[in-house]
């Protein structure tokens, strides 16, 4: 009698089970939920791009170059990235498409560098592997980069991110943090119909077209960018999200400055990039000393009154970008060296806020230094500074190029961290508030506002945003592209994340602050136990593999025996 018992028992839990599984299918697909247990919820979508991805209405195809066998780190990115992009097509369904490609894979060796020069060409910045084998090392090309189709319209992203004075590790972490930000961005980037508008204001000496031209044609890819002349008209920039003020060097009219602080009070955002100092590479060029000195463009009692003064000194920082110099001659040929000059200042980051998180070296070029004033309603954020062994030369400052050839005294550059670049957000109070006559006040049609909410980034340095040109081409280089070194500096991302930061309220640039913890083991305990470990890892996994198995044995007899 137990047998059919049991029996039936038997089939009556099959049967549940399958019914229980065809439920949950069936609630499913009308009820859709996803369950994170990390700490950090490295698996969970933002909102705002859980929206981005529900409103796509045509096919985005991820063509991802890093397929093949890679070492730990760079297959971590490749895997995290499959993820990401599965995580994707569970809100945008069939919408994401994506396909990995192993562009060495090729035999032919001819073909398979045309391809590299194409994925160049595109975009796609190459990185080198270094192999190390039992008797050599070998060299291996690798793409860590994507290409973002969208209606026809295709852009290159990067995978990697590289910052100044990371290790590979670290590089490869905070790669894996920005996957969701670049990929959003990227997704930005080709659905982009309708283009907020921005400007730079000029009139005032600021940057011409040429030394801001491949900031315009960054910029040009998320906004529409034009070039505005205040000429003391009120509400002038009223139509723009957000206005770039770059290196002016002559005053601003008190119309001006009214225009400018009525947008800000209407929620107007601004990018200001002011040298406190004027002086110039060029003017050493033909003689070994220059001056700088102070640059008033009567701006100062307005950023006063906002929270910030941006000091007329210049900054010297140890930790420097370097510059062409002649050290010698061999016959008649001079021999140039690459040295630091101190006026050229490399920053790197430190700041948590998702503006700068994890970017690479910014250079910047005779900065000047900025206070923080405290101001009720106003919110100031550090960030971009100088290392710790900076210093400030107060104007008038001699310049010299013979500063390069001694030896720096490190007890003079005890100053730092310097602020350099300042974010101001809150409740602004107008430069203009109990100033202004009783008619301007009430008059309706000028709609005087005393106070506002809005943001604003303030630099010292005016050539933060300056592209280098080729005179011979009159060409521009890449914004943050050293033609001296051949290096890259992330000035451009810098200015992308400002902007973006200011127009979107930080609704995408928010995700840049995600972070995904890096657990990594103690190399030198490892590396001192190593067979104790590897008998642990092995043995361990099979005795709770056998413990598991006689329990389920015992169970099963002890069931049987009573039945």
């Amino acid at each position: 009698m137990a047998q059919p018992s049991l029996r039936r028992n038997s089939l009556t839990f099959l049967l549940l089970s399958a019914f229980a599984l065809v439920l949950l299918n069936v609630v499913g697909r009308f009820w859709f939920f996803r369950l994170d247990l990390t700490s950090e919820k490295r698996y969970t979508l933002s909102d705002n791009t859980r929206t981005r991805l529900k409103e796509l209405d045509d096919v985005v195809f991820f063509k991802v170059y890093l397929e093949g066998e890679f070492p730990a780190g760079y297959q971590r990115l490749h895997d995290e990235t499959r993820e990401l992009l599965d995580e994707f097509r569970a809100y945008a369904g069939d919408n994401i498409q994506y396909e990995f490609v192993n562009p060495s894979e090729n035999a032919n060796e001819q073909q398979r560098y045309e391809l590299y020069r194409q994925l160049a060409k595109k975009g796609l910045q190459p990185t080198t592997l270094s192999e190390t084998g039992k008797d050599e090392v070998s060299k291996k090309l690798i793409f860590p980069g994507a290409l973002v189709s969208y209606k026809g319209r295709e852009v290159p992203l990067s995978l990697l991110q590289v910052q100044m004075g990371s290790d590979q590790d670290m590089v490869i972490n905070n790669s894996v943090e920005g996957l969701e930000f670049e990929f959003t961005r990227a997704i930005d980037r080709l659905k982009g119909d309708i283009k907020p508008r921005i400007a730079f204001v000029t009139g005032h000496g600021e940057l011409e077209e040429i030394w801001v031209r491949d900031a315009t044609r960054a910029l040009s890819e998320y906004y529409e960018v034009e070039r505005r002349r205040m000429n003391g008209t009120f509400k002038s920039l009223d139509e723009y999200k957000a206005v770039i003020i770059a290196k002016p060097d002559s005053l601003f009219s008190d119309k001006d400055k009214f225009a400018l602080d009525q947008y800000i009070m209407k929620g107007g955002k601004v990018l200001w990039l002011l040298d406190g100092a004027l002086a110039d590479m060029d003017s050493l060029k033909n003689k070994p000393i220059t001056y700088g000195v102070a640059n008033e463009v009567n701006l100062s009692d307005m950023l006063f009154r906002y929270g910030v003064r941006v000091n007329p000194d210049l900054v010297m920082d140890l930790q420097a970008a370097p510059i062409p110099m002649i050290t010698g001659m061999i016959g008649n040929q001079p021999q140039r060296a690459l040295l630091p000059w101190y006026y050229t200042p490399l920053v790197v980051p430190t700041s948590k806020h998702p503006m700068v998180r994890n970017l690479s070296g910014i250079r910047l070029e005779f900065a000047s230094s900025i206070d923080t004033v405290e101001v009720d309603g106003v919110r100031k954020e550090v960030l971009l500074s100088t290392s710790n062994h900076a210093r400030q030369a107060v104007v008038p400052a001699k310049i010299s190029l013979e500063l390069i050839q001694r030896k720096p005294d490190p007890r003079m550059f005890r100053q730092g961290p310097i602020p350099l670049a300042v974010l101001l957000e809150g409740n602004f109070t107008s430069i203009f508030k109990n100033r202004l006559p009783s008619a301007i006040v009430r008059d309706s049609a000028i709609a005087y506002r005393s106070e506002g909410k809005s943001s604003m980034v303030v630099v010292g340095d005016g050539d933060l945003i300056k592209n280098q040109i080729s005179m011979a081409r009159q060409e521009a280089y890449p914004l943050g592209f050293d033609r001296f070194s051949g290096q890259t500096y992330a000035n451009k991302t810098f200015l992308l994340n400002c902007m973006n930061y200011l127009v979107d309220g930080g609704g995408l640039i928010s995700l840049r602050s995600r972070e995904v913890r890096l657990r990594l083991l103690d190399k030198t305990m490892v590396d001192s136990n190593r067979t104790y470990y590897q008998w642990i890892n092995t043995a361990v996994p099979i005795g709770i593999v056998c413990m598991l198995g006689l329990l389920a044995y015992s169970l099963r007899r002890r069931r049987y025996s009573r039945a």
